[in-house]
């Protein structure tokens, strides 16, 4: 009962020792800026993938009379709005603790195991689905990764400054794709003259599944360092087990009652109550075996869950409403069709 109270004292920097951060703001910081810039690579290829499927679907709706019924366009997030955003999520997962972070990739990994193994015949549109859902783990996998990988190096800073550019670069690689695909796509795959376009044309059906072996790699390695993070705050394998035995609990009534309600209600509305009771359930954990500290980053990550999902739901609705296997016979096809054009010229 003391040591409740005592947590509440300010200590030798004015502060109480809850609100204290367990690293350097700087690396922090840093490792913020690269699941930030993951998030923001991840929603780019995402618009890319769903854009060449609305592209498709036009071609093969043109001369029809049936108009296929879809959702609103997938378009490019940019300017202002798009800046601030990125900005609040880099400073969301700054603040949030590597604990909390283990727990939501945790999380994240177990409902998408399950999720997977009970989607039955429509895996492919659950891949998409959960891959926009999984925006704010990604970032959290990523700074938990970071967290792990970097711990104890005599340079932090500079290794995680080196990443971070390289972070940063990528993403604008990404986002220049993905605004030459929405200006110029549809023009240059007629055409056939612009490298990029030809190849997204013929080898686009392979997007997909790129995205989600780069994903499984990258929550494989965060999870080896969440579990190696949380096993660090325990002093013997008592209180380990005192401590896994109910998560383990908890997120399986979690994912089972949420694979419930996602059959019941529209993607969208499934999607923002899974989030509220996750990180609901993930709460009263932490108030039962948790720190004060982790309480708080919990309700920061509502605020980082809300920062991703809200102003992409239009990526999960065009997600719900893609029809994957005909996209994929349909760049195939193209494929192929690439290939004997070739032939022909060469042969001329």
């Amino acid at each position: 009962m003391f040591s409740f109270f005592k947590s509440f004292l300010p200590t030798s920097y004015l502060l109480p020792g809850w609100l204290i951060l367990a690293t350097n703001p700087l690396v922090s910081l840093l490792q913020g800026l690269m699941g930030a810039c993951g998030i923001s690579v991840l929603c780019s290829l995402l618009r890319v993938h769903l854009l060449l499927e609305e592209s498709w679907n036009e071609k093969h709706n043109e001369g029809t009379s049936s108009v296929r019924s879809s959702s609103k366009p997938v378009r490019a997030k940019h300017g202002l709005f798009g800046m601030l955003q990125f900005f609040f999520v880099t400073g969301i997962l700054a603040i949030v603790g590597s604990r909390v972070a283990s727990l939501v990739v945790l999380e994240f990994c177990l409902r998408a195991v399950s999720g997977l193994l009970t989607a039955g015949p429509d895996t492919r549109k659950y891949l998409q689905q959960l891959l926009v859902q999984s925006q704010f783990s990604l970032g959290c996998a990523i700074s938990c990764s970071m967290h792990f990988l970097h711990e104890g190096a005599s340079q932090r800073w500079l290794s995680l400054l080196l990443a971070a550019a390289l972070s940063w670069y990528l993403a604008k690689k990404a986002a220049a794709l993905l605004h030459h695909v929405v200006a110029l796509y549809k023009l240059h795959s007629s055409q056939r003259y612009c490298g990029i376009c030809i190849s997204l044309l013929t080898s686009g059906c392979h997007l997909l599944p790129m995205l989600c072996r780069t994903m499984i790699i990258a929550f494989f390695v965060a999870v080896l360092g969440a579990v190696s993070i949380i096993n660090q705050q325990f002093l013997s394998a008592t209180e380990a087990l005192r401590f896994w035995t109910p998560l383990t609990i908890c997120y399986t009534l979690l994912v089972v009652y949420m694979q419930e309600e996602q059959h019941r209600l529209p993607s969208s509305q499934a999607l923002l109550n899974a989030v509220v009771v996750r990180l609901g359930g993930l709460m009263v954990l932490m108030l039962t075996v948790g720190r004060w500290a982790d309480v708080l980053h919990i309700l920061i990550c509502f605020l980082g869950e809300a920062s991703c999902l809200i102003p992409n739901m239009d990526l999960l609705d065009a997600a719900s409403s893609q029809d994957e296997e005909d996209f994929t016979n349909y760049a195939m096809t193209a494929r192929r069709q690439t290939s004997r054009t070739h032939e022909k010229q060469r042969q001329r």
